[in-house]
């Protein structure tokens, strides 16, 4: 399958995705647990039908050392056992974050207060950060149809 646009050599896509990319040094750099943000960007990326960030996240989570057993069950992570509650809570605000549309005044008081308990301020910044930027990338994706399998950890870095 090939994409229908080849953005990572366009010249003008790789203005424009060189900024957007960016945002992962400093998201690395932040404090929220990088456990937590792979785990948020697969979920999104699940929500999204992204194949491509889906396998470039679980594959990045597994060379991190997460284990299979926990990214085999991002997707039913309510009825899981394996991941904290900070960590629901995070998936809980990456949901509503993604399907902002589905629910009248986007996320609940609810989800962003369970997500403030777990969180200091720095962290919420870069959870929410992390929700937006991966969507974006996901629409990206999605509609260029860039293929998922092929995604190598340390790739883009």
């Amino acid at each position: 399958m090939e994409p229908r646009l080849d953005v990572w050599n366009n010249p003008t896509a790789g203005r424009i995705l060189k900024h957007l990319s960016s945002t992962g040094k400093v998201l690395a750099e932040s404090p929220l647990p990088g456990a937590t943000q792979e785990l948020v960007k697969i979920r999104a990326s699940q929500i999204n039908g992204c194949g491509f960030c889906v396998d470039m996240h679980t594959k990045e989570a597994l060379a991190a050392g997460e284990t299979q057993t926990r990214l085999n069950l991002v997707a039913a992570w309510r009825e899981a056992s394996v991941f904290t509650e900070a960590e629901r809570a995070a998936l809980e605000l990456a949901e509503q974050g993604t399907r902002i549309a589905d629910a009248v005044g986007g996320v609940t008081d609810e989800a962003w207060e369970g997500a403030a308990k777990h969180f200091d301020e720095d962290q919420l910044v870069a959870l929410v950060s992390a929700i937006a930027v991966i969507n974006a990338f996901n629409r990206l994706n999605v509609v260029v149809q860039n293929p998922a399998g092929d995604y190598r950890p340390g790739q883009f870095a």
